[in-house]
């Protein structure tokens, strides 16, 4: 363990991109940090509004500031630009639309010094326009994960949800944001962790934990909530139809597989991925619903998913036991191959959502 007089560097990690109406809340929140001995390197993504500018200005009045602009790649191509930067002992991702509590880092190193742990994560606050909700990942408060549960309770739960988990469908990616932790950069950067691009996976958060986790020894999970998700700048497939993202999922799933595969890891994995798969209809759905298309063409959109190969022989494997009634009437209209009740079912979720 470190000596506890000499307090670790944090490099904090944020991909700019149009954010200039949210920004300065983001930077103020990191500068204004209480842990002190951090650099944010912060990634311009060739944004096309006033961010440099104000990038530029808050450089100029910190030199824990470093800002490096390149051509855009996305968020995965800035988030990896920003590991490359990164020269701290901790690594710590803030998306530019969002913000800390000011006293985050401190919290987090210190529950990564005491507990000589190499991995710390956090609860959220999803923040919309006119209220705010907490997102806990587990109950108690200061769990530790040793390597056997890091694997069992975290790793394998970046494949999906297995069991009792599958009680709570909605906390399926709770745990999957490359926000609200703390890695050991080691860790990341002598293994080479990168991120893969949203474009050729539709999410890139869940697969950059799955590589990343799987050199985790000890994990730490702080129960208040750090992190403010902005939940009214998100691109959200309750509103914006993406036309590749069922192309995008079955290649992050071809990935997933490809690592379980290579890793030799249990059949745990399998049927988490499996879960996952099932359960991943209800986002394809509502993306689907937030489409121009007519409700005919949705329903077929809908039918072609469910009775596919891949789908079929995941609702065979997935348990309904541990679901909810609400839940157990959707997937059993997906199992059914029941087109027009799944969409139905969505149509009702979409309205509680908006």
């Amino acid at each position: 363990m470190q000596n506890a007089d000499v307090k670790p560097l944090v490099s904090i990690i944020v991909p700019v991109y149009n954010v200039e109406q949210y920004l300065p809340q983001c930077l103020d929140s990191i500068v204004n940090q209480t842990y002190e001995n951090i650099e944010v390197i912060c990634v311009n993504d060739g944004s096309p509004d006033n961010s440099i500018k104000i990038l530029e200005e808050y450089a100029s009045r910190d030199s824990r500031i470093k800002v490096v602009s390149q051509k855009n790649q996305g968020l995965s191509g800035a988030r990896n630009t920003g590991i490359k930067y990164a020269s701290g002992k901790y690594i710590m991702f803030v998306d530019s639309d969002d913000w800390i509590d000011l006293d985050t880092c401190q919290v987090a190193v210190n529950a990564a010094e005491t507990n000589d742990a190499d991995f710390v994560f956090w609860s959220y606050v999803r923040e919309f326009e006119n209220d705010s909700k907490e997102k806990l990942m587990f109950w108690d408060d200061g769990t530790v994960f040793d390597e056997k549960t890091v694997k069992s309770q975290l790793h394998r739960r970046l494949c999906g949800l297995l069991g009792e988990e599958l009680s709570h469908p909605e906390y399926a990616n709770a745990i999957e944001t490359a926000w609200a932790k703390l890695y050991l950069a080691s860790e990341i950067k002598n293994n080479d962790v990168k991120f893969v691009d949203t474009k050729e996976i539709g999410t890139e958060d869940a697969l950059f934990n799955l590589y990343a986790l799987g050199y985790v020894k000890k994990g730490y999970y702080i129960r208040k909530c750090l992190n403010h998700y902005r939940k009214t700048n998100s691109v959200s497939l309750t509103s914006n139809y993406s036309r590749r993202l069922y192309i995008c999922w079955q290649r992050l799933f071809d990935l997933m597989q490809q690592y379980i595969g290579e890793n030799d890891l249990s059949k745990e994995y399998e049927d988490a991925l499996s879960n996952r798969i099932a359960l991943s209809i209800l986002g394809l759905g509502l993306n689907i619903l937030s489409s121009d298309f007519s409700a005919k063409k949705k329903k077929k959109l809908i039918k072609e998913i469910i009775t596919s190969d891949r789908y079929k022989e995941a609702y065979k494997k997935l348990e309904f036991k541990y679901f909810p009634l609400h839940w157990k009437i959707f997937y059993a209209f997906a199992k059914a191959g029941n087109a027009t009740g799944v969409y139905m079912l969505l149509k009702v979720i979409q309205r509680i959502i908006k």
